[in-house]
């Protein structure tokens, strides 16, 4: 415990109250009961002739109230977040076995021998073109989906490339383009793959496990099927 001096400053609570120090410089933390304690000490030991000036008190209980208010809030903060994160915890175990749509331009066939997915068209355009690359980089399907408004367009390819041969069980790339002001630019996709697993980081971080495509955070998620 802090031992009080009688030849203080008055206000020996001047230490402990908050500076731009960083918190390496702080070697201690006064909690509610320390600063509950200094103020006694401080009422007992102050000198008969030069009592503690009543505003100086006051503003001693003040901040004393604040702190107390403080930390009862943190620990409501800290009591509302573990609960948030075990309600997040175990809607995402429920999504096991579920498929879910997430942004990403590559993926292996589905047990049904297709990919699935969305592109997202930013705005209205004439020609929505979707292509299908194999990991060598070589087209392998094709095909013109036309005109199409603003909005996400799903689409799905049934696994076989241009002369209808049943592709091979590996990893495709799934390319969108579209006609924006007469040149061809890439829109975003959003790709279907099923959830293996859900794994929880000690820091309440959700990560979904999903079947070729890897870890993908929880947020990530777009839509769930």
């Amino acid at each position: 415990m802090t031992t009080v001096n009688t030849n203080q400053s008055p206000d020996v609570l001047a230490d402990y109250r908050y500076d731009n120090t960083t918190a390496s410089e702080k070697k201690e933390e006064l909690g509610k009961n320390e600063f509950l304690e200094l103020m006694i000490a401080q009422l007992e030991n102050q000198s008969p002739l030069e009592p503690q000036d009543n505003g100086a008190f006051i503003s001693q209980l003040a901040e004393f109230s604040a702190l107390e208010e403080m930390q009862t809030l943190n620990s409501s903060v800290n009591g509302f977040s573990t609960q948030f994160q075990s309600t997040q915890a175990l809607q995402a175990s429920a999504m096991v076995g579920r498929t879910v749509l997430v942004p990403g331009s590559e993926s292996p066939l589905s047990a049904s021998g297709t990919i699935e997915g969305l592109v997202e068209v930013p705005s209205s355009t004439s020609s929505l073109r979707i292509s299908v690359f194999n990991q060598s980089g070589e087209l392998v399907s094709s095909w013109d989906k036309g005109q199409q408004a603003a909005g996400s367009v799903p689409f799905t390819w049934d696994g076989t490339n241009s002369e209808g041969q049943l592709m091979p069980y590996d990893e495709y790339r799934v390319q969108a383009d579209i006609k924006v002001d007469g040149e061809s630019v890439q829109a975003s996709t959003l790709l279907s793959s099923n959830v293996n697993s859900v794994s929880i980081a000690q820091t309440g971080a959700i990560t979904l496990n999903l079947q070729g495509m890897g870890a993908v955070p929880l947020e990530n998620v777009r839509e769930i099927n």
